[in-house]
């Protein structure tokens, strides 16, 4: 019997899927996505139209490897995992990963979707099974080439310049703009002073209970009452007057159902309703799309929660308006089904979020859900639901007032006051949300002209012209108020408003803004911290074409594009790089005047002898290369030297200024003094990281000390040496930084939670080099016949020949060599490669 491989998502699903097909299908989770761009390398070939370079993600190996003996087998491969473009972007690189390095034909290959979880959706994909859409996944690929191109190159800028500036990210940072520019507007407000005049009321017979009305028009406009003596002198002429109905208004409003949720709506619902962060409001959705276990098997309670579309099945509706039928009455029913709208760029093809099965109540689903899971399922439930029933019915009676006296203490003045009443003639869809047991909100009417209108709960039968006796003149000051900061919900709301990210990204977006430390959440608003708004400063003030909510949104249309198969993704991002790479380089730092350039470069190049490069993490820095690259840059004309390099120069003149003429006076001359003093501060208090470093390190347990010719190197006692000027609260010079932090790196497996901090230092642990590579490089050394002559720098000898013996003795007495020598070590091999004998 033929056997077909199925690859889902997550195990959970795959087993569901499982009993559904049958024993004639393996049903394999692939575990989310199996190929990625590379970690520590930009991976992205720009000069040959921006082709990715995948490998495999090193925790999906055991998996591949698992898929790919199913799949040598295997008569057919359906590749089943999410129906949205990360989904079809996983099912590309199954298959590139399963066709083997033959490549298979493809003829095997299918993609299923499904937007629920249940066995006529899964029996019904799998008799109609089509193959992977390319414009879908070159979709995903050029949003994933666009995150990465952006993060590789902004992110460096950011570590540079900002202290606690971990990365940047091409949406999340607009999203952070938003945030900030939103507190910056709360900061430049200021609160105007005003004052709100009402009156309590009764009838002059029963029923006498009081009501509250509102002083809403002063001589026909809205009243501008703006401190205490201008409220207290229209109260003391209020006071000689009487109150008379003038206008009763009654109308009946219709306030029609919403549709059902998208991602959007259901993580705002989520925020507002219960407090769920978005990713939580989507962790709770996955589970209960993925499937509950009713004992006699797994079924999904909701369809596919990644969707910005409105529209339903027909199957659905049918069955939500039978069961409405049935449940509340025909009554609820509207005389045709209630059809939703998306924006224009919503996939119909996909459904709203929706029960699987409308009569699986959430009542019923209690004993099988966790309660957050129960409170989602709810939600998603009543909206459906809702979404099918008739329009609520509501009574609207507005009563005018106004105040008339025989002799009044401002004749000139004219008051009308103002009371709205509703009741719910009909609920409708409230039936089903639970709306109709709640206080009914006012209604704005149309000739309200804006102003708030007073709502009370009852309101007693009055009749025009009917006089009320005033119980108490009621005066409030009140202060406007600045604009309220933003909650999750309405953040998402406004990236929806605004075509910035896609229903699969909001949450995400929030979640690293967090992961960030770029925000924080404060009595359930978002508020940005220091770092954050210093980021945002900078993206702004130097990218502000990129990190732009037009710029985005625009993106994400052309993106859009790509998947409906309308633009080619490469065009697209050749079109994007080139605006990209001049708003990177005038980001860099404003040019500098190349005359005073030259004067740097030439009183820099009179160093004799140059500090040896020295190497962190993968990068070798060299001062003596740097001034070199920027000299040929000068001479070539082609990029001007900008004041970041200007800057740079000036610190390595303090550096070495003990082989410099006056330094700092001809620098001063140059007009870089300010320059000088900044790098020139031995009053700073030390950096925080500095600090960080010396607190990880204090329970290190430090290596023997070590005899080099002459000289005696002990870590300890120099780290020591280093903690002692901290704490008197010296900073250190750039030499001793670099060397803390070649420490650092040395001792990394004993320092607490290094990887958590790696990132924000910007040092990597050093990782052991095999000892089979430093002896194939050694026995390729030990062949050259002819060695280069050593070469003198200032004071000190380098010798080639010198250093290969030297590294050669130390590895056959200790058996190995640090990754920064195993690298000086590949350069020279790399240098002698025809030299061999």
């Amino acid at each position: 019997m033929s056997k077909h491989l199925v690859i889902v998502e997550s195990p959970a699903k795959a087993k569901t899927i499982n009993k559904i097909l049958g024993s004639d299908y393996i049903v394999k989770a692939s575990l989310g996505h199996v190929r990625d761009l590379p970690q520590k390398k930009l991976g992205v070939d720009i000069d040959n139209q921006f082709q990715p370079e995948y490998e495999l993600i090193s925790g999906r190996k055991k998996t591949i490897k698992e898929l790919q003996d199913i799949a040598k087998t295997a008569d057919h491969i359906y590749l089943a995992p999410d129906p949205d473009r990360e989904g079809e972007a996983i099912a590309w690189h199954l298959q590139a990963a399963l066709a083997g390095r033959k490549k298979d034909s493809g003829d095997r290959f299918f993609r299923v979707t499904y937007n629920e979880i249940t066995a006529p959706a899964i029996r019904k994909a799998f008799d109609h099974p089509t193959r992977i859409n390319q414009h879908r996944v070159d979709a995903q690929q050029a949003r994933r080439v666009l995150d990465r191109i952006v993060g590789y190159k902004v992110s460096p800028l950011l570590w540079r310049r900002i202290k606690g500036g971990s990365s940047a990210g091409r949406v999340q940072s607009v999203a952070l703009r938003l945030i900030c520019e939103r507190e910056a507007e709360i900061r430049a407000f200021k609160a105007t002073e005003y004052w709100v005049l009402a009156a309590r009321v009764n009838k002059r017979v029963p029923p006498q209970d009081p009501f509250v009305i509102r002083l809403a028009k002063v001589n026909g406009k809205d009243p501008e009452i703006v401190n205490e003596v201008q409220a207290l002198q229209i109260r003391e002429d209020l006071e000689s007057r009487l109150l008379q109905v003038s206008a009763i208004n009654e109308k009946e409003i219709s306030r029609k159902t919403r549709p059902p949720f998208i991602t959007s709506t259901l993580q705002q619902a989520g925020s507002s309703v219960y407090g769920f962060v978005p990713s939580r409001t989507m962790s709770l959705a996955q589970k209960l799309y993925e499937g509950v276990d009713f004992g006699d098997g797994s079924v999904g309670l909701i369809t596919y929660m990644r969707t910005d579309s409105p529209a339903i099945s027909k199957e659905a509706q049918e069955s939500c308006r039978a069961f409405v039928g049935e449940v509340y009455g025909a009554e609820y029913l509207p005389e045709k089904p209630n059809f939703f709208k998306g924006r224009s760029s919503a996939q119909e093809a996909h459904e709203a979020i929706r029960p699987t099965d409308v009569r699986r109540t959430p009542d019923e689903m209690a004993r099988f859900l966790a309660p957050d899971e129960l409170k989602l399922y709810r939600l998603i439930w009543q909206r459906f639901v809702a979404s099918q029933m008739a329009p609520a019915r509501i009574a609207q009676r507005t009563v005018e007032f106004t105040a008339e006296s025989d002799a009044p203490k401002l004749p000139e003045m004219q008051y009308l006051f103002r009371v709205t009443a509703s009741e719910i003639i009909f609920p409708g869809f409230m039936k089903a949300t639970g709306e109709d047991k709640k206080k009914p909100k006012a209604e704005r009417s149309a000739d309200a002209d804006g102003d708030e209108e007073e709502l009370a709960e009852t309101l007693p039968p009055l009749q025009q012209g009917e006089r009320v006796d005033c119980q108490e003149w009621l005066t409030d000051q009140k202060f406007t108020k600045p604009p309220a900061r933003f909650s999750e919900a309405s953040l998402v709301r406004t990236l929806e408003e605004n075509g910035v990210g896609r229903p699969s990204t909001y949450a995400q977006i929030i979640q690293t803004l967090y992961a960030r430390s770029y925000i924080e959440k404060e009595k359930g608003s978002l508020r940005p911290t220091e770092p954050g708004e210093k980021v945002n400063q900078f993206l702004v003030g130097h990218l502000n074409n990129l990190f732009n909510v037009d710029f985005t949104a625009e993106m994400e249309k052309e993106l859009d594009e790509v998947e409906e198969g309308k633009l080619n993704w490469t065009e697209m991002m050749d079109q994007f790089y080139r605006k990209f790479l001049v708003w990177v380089e005038q980001a860099k730092g404003p040019d500098a005047d190349q005359g005073a350039a030259d004067q740097i470069l030439t009183l820099i190049e009179a160093v004799q002898t140059w500090d040896p490069p020295t190497t962190r993490g993968k990068k070798t820095y060299s001062d003596q290369e740097f001034v070199s690259s920027m000299r040929e840059q000068l001479q070539e004309g082609k990029k001007s030297i900008t004041m970041r390099q200007i800057e740079a120069v000036v610190k390595m003149a303090m550096k070495y200024r003990e082989q410099l003429a006056e330094p700092e006076a001809r620098i001063r001359e140059m007009g870089f003094g300010e320059i000088w003093d900044k790098a020139n501060d031995p009053g700073q208090k030390p950096r925080e990281s500095t600090l960080q470093k010396m607190q990880a390190m204090e329970q290190v347990k430090w290596d023997a000390p070590r005899q080099v010719g002459k000289k005696t190197y002990d870590d300890g006692e120099f780290f020591q040496s280093l903690k002692q000027q901290v704490d008197g609260g010296k900073r250190l010079s750039m030499n001793q930084l670099i060397y803390l932090d070649k420490l650092v790196q040395k001792y990394a497996d004993q320092i607490p939670e290094f990887e958590r901090w790696s990132a924000e230092w910007g040092i990597q642990k050093e990782e052991p080099v095999p000892p089979a590579e430093i002896e194939s490089l050694l026995n390729e050394l030990s062949s050259v016949t002819t060695w280069k002559p050593p070469v003198k720098r200032g004071k000190r000898e380098w010798s080639d020949e010198a250093f290969y013996k030297s590294l050669s003795d130390q590895f056959r007495a200790k058996g190995s060599l640090s990754p920064k020598q195993v690298s000086s070590l590949r350069k020279m091999a790399t240098r002698y490669a025809g030299a061999a004998a």
